[in-house]
């Protein structure tokens, strides 16, 4: 008889990813072990093979999930709360996912292609919401080759904030998604 799924399937799930997420963070995907992961989260590795059939199939649901949370954040940001609306709630969306962040950035390339498309799909559909925001905002960019770097400088100013920010000192998410909002919208004025 099949074994049925636990009552705290998705609790657990989600207690592994996050917690190897922070552990790949931290080391280094490529260096990374599934046996390391395990111990980490605080389970068996046989635990972590219940759900996940090999390292890539983690970080491939790591990402998804973290992207996945992502597009649904901007998405749900309707158009005409402008700009600051939108870099807030994607500024609020990394919260607590510095770690997916990262490997959003460090580790997707090393998943094969099929695992990839997907996921790049989500994060060009993110750049296209913040495009949209923008021209809505500096209708002149439309039509320039100015349109895409803007849009990636903003995700830069958005991306790293991880990498300096301590939470409880110098400025909170919000108050800092006001400030590069500002640094965005005098920037494109000036184009």
């Amino acid at each position: 008889m099949p074994r049925g799924i636990a009552r705290d399937h998705d609790q657990k799930r989600e207690s592994i990813r996050k917690g190897a997420a922070e552990y790949f963070a931290a080391h280094g995907f490529d260096r990374a072990s599934m046996t390391g992961a395990a111990r980490h989260c605080g389970v068996s590795k046989a635990l972590i093979y219940h759900y996940y059939d090999s390292k890539e199939a983690l970080l491939d649901d790591i990402l998804s999930t973290h992207l996945t949370s992502l597009a649904e954040t901007a998405r749900a940001v309707p158009p005409e709360a402008g700009l600051g609306a939108l870099v807030c709630a994607i500024l609020e969306d990394y919260a607590d996912a510095d770690a997916e962040h990262k490997l959003q950035l460090d580790a997707l390339g090393v998943l094969p292609p099929e695992q990839q498309v997907p996921l790049i799909a989500l994060q060009r559909e993110l750049v296209e919401i913040m495009s949209a925001a923008l021209l809505r905002e500096a209708p002149a960019l439309a039509g320039t080759d100015r349109l895409r770097p803007v849009t990636m400088s903003v995700f830069g100013i958005l991306n790293w904030f991880y990498m300096w920010h301590r939470p409880g000192k110098g400025l909170t998410r919000p108050e800092y998604a006001r400030l590069a909002t500002d640094m965005v919208l005098n920037g494109i004025k000036s184009l």
